[in-house]
């Protein structure tokens, strides 16, 4: 398995950036894929998963700002996020696996994300 992300950059405060994770060696309708963040000097954060079936998870705290998606023909997850704010100053990681595998999953280089006026 592999997976490239994709879409990070430096934005302003309230602006959006939509994440890219492209999967090969599986299928999104095979596999669970999940976004996490890291912080400078803090630990892996779980943001969002999506199912074999389709199916979404986000975290509580970002309900109504981030938004977990794909497209099976394409083989790639994203992750659109709204209204961002300096503390989601991050390298953003795709891995194939859940919240409780995050830090075993095989997971890409990741995509560096700034926020900053």
């Amino acid at each position: 398995v592999q997976l490239v992300e994709s879409g990070g950059g430096l934005v302003k405060p309230g602006e959006s950036l939509r994440l890219s994770c492209v999967v090969s060696g599986v299928t999104l309708t095979t596999s669970t894929v999940s976004w996490a963040r890291q912080a400078p000097g803090k630990g892996r954060e779980w943001l969002s998963t999506i199912y074999s079936d389709g199916t979404p998870s986000l975290a509580a705290f970002l309900t109504g700002r981030f938004e977990i998606s794909r497209h099976n023909a394409e083989n790639t997850v994203y992750l659109r996020m709204n209204n961002l704010n300096p503390e989601a100053t991050a390298v953003y990681y795709c891995s194939n696996g859940t919240a409780a595998t995050l830090h075993s999953a095989t997971r890409g280089q990741g995509t560096q994300v700034a926020v900053s006026s």
